[in-house]
């Protein structure tokens, strides 16, 4: 029969044989488990403080220990920077693009959890790591990234048997859902101040909603067919993995062939091959931060992204008309939930609906 208890150990600076006659001996917040397995004596944590998880946790050992299970014998020697390799490792071998934000977030989590314990880290303890990060002035919504690595971890841990149970890890609330996006004019205006070589770019995003960096900057000629009127994304570098296809409304088109035409002028003039759609003098565009904050100040609206670009074709194809699913599927949006948060409703169109609705009275009333 097994049993739970709180070990007590010396504090620094003492041994425990000089604690325990100075009677400075402290106790773990954590509960402990003890029982046998294998014919030998197991002494492990739980991971909580709380006696009941302890004790829940105590029969589940004992009951895997009868039928001869692993009773995860280095469960209490894990450490969290462990389990942060076998994240990273997870996510080479799926190819995630979220690689690099997931460095960032283990910046963070490496300093303060990297050497504990994993099965002795607490609520408690990721309770106080929030209120750190936020003191120092970290936004909900980036903690929240980092406590969602902190999270894969343990659950990557508990599925491959290396811990026994992970610590309860509540997200903090986000308020920081962004709302813009461009009017025609404003668009006009900032595409104005923008260089000629960057015009085609957000006048294909504006269009499609397509993600900026990712699936416009490296959009290429084999994925534009002018003759099928279509341009398409393939299976596997979208971020939900599935292809898209676009077909090209006129101003579209007139956008590709423009930007065709110089394309053909580049190769002239620089001798070689031109695989982008869009570039400068032959090379792909990377980033054009600098020039998109100028052009955006210069237009009178500071503080607007390329991403609100996404935003506006869903509001566009909603004032259009279009089938929830067919604009899902042309914008890339998986889920209807995700679609929902980029359907802005803005004035126009809340109008738009009062007028349908007084039109819908006034005929039932006749």
């Amino acid at each position: 029969m097994g049993s739970i208890y709180k070990p007590k150990c010396a504090p620094d600076g003492q041994t425990f044989k000089e604690a325990k006659i100075a009677a400075t001996l402290r106790e773990s917040a954590v509960w402990w488990l003890k029982y046998r397995a294998g014919g030998r004596i197991v002494r492990q944590s739980s991971g909580s403080e709380h006696a009941q998880e302890a004790r829940k946790l105590l029969r589940v050992r004992e009951g895997a220990a009868a039928e001869g299970k692993v009773i995860l014998p280095r469960a209490d020697k894990v450490t969290i920077r462990e389990l942060a390799d076998d994240l990273k490792a997870e996510y080479a071998a799926n190819g995630r693009r979220s690689a690099d934000r997931l460095e960032f977030s283990l910046a963070h989590l490496l300093p303060v959890f990297g050497d504990r314990r994993a099965a002795q880290v607490t609520s408690a303890d990721i309770t106080r790591y929030k209120t750190q990060r936020q003191g120092a002035g970290a936004a909900n919504a980036t903690v929240n990234r980092e406590l969602a690595a902190l999270k894969r971890m343990y659950s990557l841990a508990v599925n491959g048997e290396k811990l026994a149970r992970a610590p309860h890890i509540a997200m903090l609330q986000e308020d920081n859902v962004r709302r813009g996006f461009f009017e025609r004019e404003q668009f006009e205006t900032v595409r104005g101040h923008l260089r000629p070589s960057l015009r085609p770019v957000v006048t294909f995003a504006y269009i499609t909603g397509w993600r900026i960096r990712a699936e416009v900057l490296t959009l290429q000629w084999h994925q534009v067919d002018f003759e099928a009127g279509t341009v398409r994304l393939e299976p596997g570098t979208t971020k939900n993995r599935e292809g898209r296809t676009f077909y090209l409304t006129p101003e579209l088109r007139a956008c590709l062939e423009g930007q065709k035409a110089a394309t053909a002028a580049a190769q002239r003039q620089t001798g070689r091959i031109i695989p982008w759609v869009f570039h400068r003098g032959g090379q792909p565009v990377r980033c054009f931060r600098g020039a998109w904050v100028g052009a955006c100040k210069r237009a009178g609206v500071p503080g607007r992204i390329p991403h609100d670009f996404r935003r506006t074709a869903v509001r566009n194809l909603e004032r259009a008309g279009v089938p929830r699913s067919t604009a899902m599927a042309m914008v890339g949006h998986k889920t209807e939930a995700i679609y929902r948060r980029y359907a802005i409703v803005d004035h126009e169109m809340l109008k738009e609906g009062a007028a349908k609705l007084a039109a819908f009275s006034e005929s039932a009333s006749r």
